[in-house]
């Protein structure tokens, strides 16, 4: 296909998406064949599904986002990766000791006894902070239930915690989140700790690991995702401010869990380095189709900023650490 043609049919598309969301449609736009298929700069669910966490289950992606919709978890299954459907609330009920309406990041793990764990964040009543509690299911659609009686990360001091996600490494399950200081003018550090064998409790001490050192981070980084890769890790992350052009993906490296952790000089996808294809893309998640073959799962503005919908991009491990390759006729001018 040549270059006017692709071109042509990306802005045709683009166009169609935007009708459907203006619509309230909540349908997946139909693709075919693998995500590598997807017209770069085009969401695979294009409704508003902040914060995306994908789990693959016995052949099926289950996709978890940030409340919107009626829902206080947003998810969506799909087969391939780019046709989605909208589930139910994955998590209906809250508990009294929390504050409804700001319900954010899933993250969902599946256990060894084949279990699902889901940490969430949300609005504490005492002290109202955001902090990361955490909710059971047996199935991966839900619904999941809220465990225990408190938060299980939530430091006052620190201003909160949000973002949770996990890593196993050498069969130990870890917890990684971030705490929320940006709410509070101080630094934002992702930690992690290790966890309990079901997942319902802290087990280990705070490792700090990195906080915003680089200009185009701003004043925060966020939304930690650890990928053990080869001997050692590898971590994405968010930084700058979500709701603008700023919001970018930055990626980091060690040889272990307490570092040292050295940084990816500048973003490894942002709104610049994508051409515009995607604005103030983050909320990032790793995914391996079947064949083996990982994706990048990431929010991205519409043209407007009024809402982030879901993307799919495949990646490219260039000196070991994830990039999307963008063509070069798919990048606007």
């Amino acid at each position: 296909m040549n270059s006017a043609r692709r071109a042509f049919l990306a802005c045709v598309s683009a166009a169609i998406m935007t009708a459907l969301a203006v619509s309230g449609c909540t349908a997946a736009v139909e693709h075919s064949g693998s995500p590598a298929d997807a017209i770069p700069g085009a969401p695979v669910l294009n409704v508003n599904f902040a914060d995306p966490d994908v789990v693959q289950v016995d052949g099926t992606y289950f996709a978890y986002a940030t409340n919107d919709n009626n829902r206080n978890v947003q998810v969506a299954s799909s087969a391939n990766l780019l046709d989605w459907e909208v589930l139910p609330d994955a998590l209906p009920k809250l508990p009294s000791w929390i504050i409804p309406g700001k319900t954010w990041a899933p993250e969902v793990t599946r256990l060894s006894d084949d279990s699902f764990v889901m940490y969430f964040t949300a609005t504490n009543f005492a002290p109202t902070l955001q902090c990361i509690g955490v909710a059971t299911a047996s199935d991966p659609a839900g619904p999941f239930t809220v465990q225990g009686d408190a938060m299980i990360i939530c430091p006052e001091d620190e201003g909160g915690a949000i973002d949770a996600s996990t890593v196993v490494i050498d069969d130990v399950l870890y917890l990684v989140w971030k705490n929320d200081g940006n709410c509070c003018e101080l630094d934002t550090w992702i930690q992690a700790a290790t966890l309990s064998p079901d997942g319902l409790s802290v087990t280990g001490d705070p490792i700090m690991l990195l906080m915003q050192t680089e200009d185009w981070e701003g004043s925060l980084i966020e939304a930690p995702t650890v990928i053990t890769r080869g001997s050692g890790l590898v971590m994405l992350y968010s930084a700058n401010s979500y709701g603008d052009a700023r919001y970018a993906v930055g990626a980091a490296s060690a040889a272990s869990i307490d570092g040292p952790w050295t940084k990816e000089i500048g973003p490894i996808l942002s709104t610049d380095s994508s051409g515009g294809l995607y604005r103030g893309p983050g909320g990032q998640d790793l995914v391996m189709d079947v064949d083996g073959q990982d994706y990048l799962v990431f929010h991205a503005w519409d043209k407007d900023y009024t809402y982030r919908a879901l993307h799919v991009a495949e990646v490219d491990w260039g000196a070991d650490i994830p990039r999307i390759v963008i063509p070069n006729e798919a990048i606007q001018r």
